[in-house]
């Protein structure tokens, strides 16, 4: 194994752990445990494009979440060039269940607001050159369930 591949394995290792003490300090809601699931959502974006899917978030995206039913835990970006900074928004969303995740984002997609502000701002480009999507169930000793 390469140095700089090893590097980056640790670095990897450390922002999970990261993300799993940040997910940890949240205190639960009241949604109940049983089907919840959360969704960790990486996107890449095209080059110099950060900051408009920044914009798209802040001011219409996460309102359009809220309304689907979608509940957002955290945004954050990569520190380290070799993980993304500077490209990379990665985020987590909570979810009754594995279904009303598959609904919301069906009636998010459909949603004519969002088709507009979609349509909005990529009329320069698209601002994403790739979306990766992980659904993750607690464990049973998860204090965020």
């Amino acid at each position: 194994m390469s140095l700089s591949l090893g590097v980056a394995t640790m670095r990897a290792r450390a922002a999970l752990y990261l993300l799993t003490a940040l997910l940890a300090a949240i205190p639960a809601v009241s949604v109940s445990a049983g089907d919840r699931v959360f969704e960790l959502r990486t996107y890449t974006t095209a080059p110099g494009k950060l900051g408009a899917l920044n914009a798209r978030f802040r001011d219409h995206t996460v309102a359009l979440f809220k309304k689907h039913g979608m509940e957002v835990v955290a945004f954050w970006e990569p520190t380290d060039k070799e993980a993304g900074a500077g490209d990379k928004l990665v985020y987590v969303l909570a979810h009754a269940s594995r279904a009303a995740a598959e609904a919301s984002w069906k009636a998010f997609r459909d949603d004519p607001e969002w088709v507009k502000v979609k349509a909005e701002s990529e009329a320069g480009g698209p601002l994403t050159t790739k979306i990766e999507s992980v659904f993750l169930a607690a464990t049973d000793y998860s204090p965020l369930k």
